[in-house]
């Protein structure tokens, strides 16, 4: 089958498109024709980093990466009650091995596809979607009326959680470049900062919940403007030694949150997904033969929505 085979870490170059072995299936595993991949910030940093690729798949070379996609069920094996051939599925990929013609996932991670929502709009959606869920949905006590911040709101994991603070019926405060104001409005944001001009520090005060996709100073100056008692919740690296005693000294609860790979939660997701409360923004989507340029696009950190492939 054609798979994009990674033998070392580096640049797009590094991504060679040629045969693997189709998988074989395990107990409580279904084949997956690929019809769509979703890139994500992730992918780019882990093709990058050789200690990354090593974390993920050991001494195994070549490898291939991919985490999100969306697919046709081809084959089943046992222990497989819920999925049949034929359906139209996406997951979030424990494993990787997503930038190929077929996958093999256990259904446990698996969800199958709103019937109104395209192939691409679906496979947009694990990594992304599941990174905004998880803290607004289970690290966050979001009730009607609450304000949450959110940072980088019109990327990938931005625009997921602007739409999902909203349904849960928040105060939408979202940060990001003056280009993206209409986009994030128009996802639900009550309010949007543009932080090339504007200090959101100087703007706001007294929010109850920050989802923080930068870190840094944006990090450490959220702190700032989160009521006593509120949680900020980010989902990059906490490198500033100083952070937590500052956020305890406020009685602020800060922590970091790392995606977590389950199925009830892609599931849920996709319930949203496919009632329409969510919805997945694509900004391109390139063709199999252009995984390159689609990592380059997704490199520049200036996508609003998500960047996928289309087999």
């Amino acid at each position: 089958m054609k798979a994009y085979l990674l033998y070392e870490a580096g640049g797009t170059d590094k991504l060679i498109l040629g045969e693997a072995e189709r998988p074989t299936l395990k107990s409580g595993e279904v084949l997956i024709k690929v019809k769509a991949i979703g890139i994500n910030p992730a992918d780019t940093i882990y093709r990058n980093s050789p200690t990354f690729i090593t974390h993920i798949f050991g001494e195994e070379r070549p490898v291939i990466m991919g985490w999100d996609i969306a697919g046709e069920i081809v084959e089943k094996a046992e222990h497989t009650d819920g999925f049949e051939i034929g359906d139209a599925v996406f997951a979030l990929l424990q494993n990787a091995r997503g930038y190929a013609a077929f996958v093999a996932v256990n259904v446990g991670l698996l969800a199958h596809k709103p019937k109104h929502i395209t192939f691409e709009e679906a496979a947009a959606s694990p990594m992304a979607g599941l990174t905004a869920w998880q803290p607004l949905v289970h690290g966050m006590n979001i009730k009607k009326g609450d304000r949450i911040l959110i940072h980088g709101a019109a990327g990938g994991v931005g625009h997921y959680a602007v739409q999902i603070a909203k349904y849960l019926g928040a105060e939408v405060i979202a940060t990001s470049s003056a280009k993206n104001h209409d986009f994030v409005v128009a996802l639900g944001a009550d309010q949007h900062i543009d932080y090339q001009t504007e200090n959101f520090w100087e703007v706001i005060k007294d929010v109850d919940f920050v989802l923080d996709t930068v870190g840094g100073e944006t990090l450490e100056r959220s702190i700032e403007i989160t009521k006593p008692g509120g949680t900020i919740i980010s989902i990059v690296a906490l490198t500033q030694e100083n952070l937590m005693p500052k956020a305890k000294e406020k009685n602020v609860h800060l922590s970091l949150r790392a995606l977590q790979f389950n199925g009830a939660d892609l599931r849920a997701f996709a319930d949203l997904l496919s009632t329409g409360a969510l919805k997945s923004y694509i900004a391109r989507t390139y063709p199999f033969a252009s995984m390159a340029e689609a990592h380059q696009q997704v490199e520049t950190r200036r996508t609003a929505g998500k960047i996928v492939l289309k087999m």
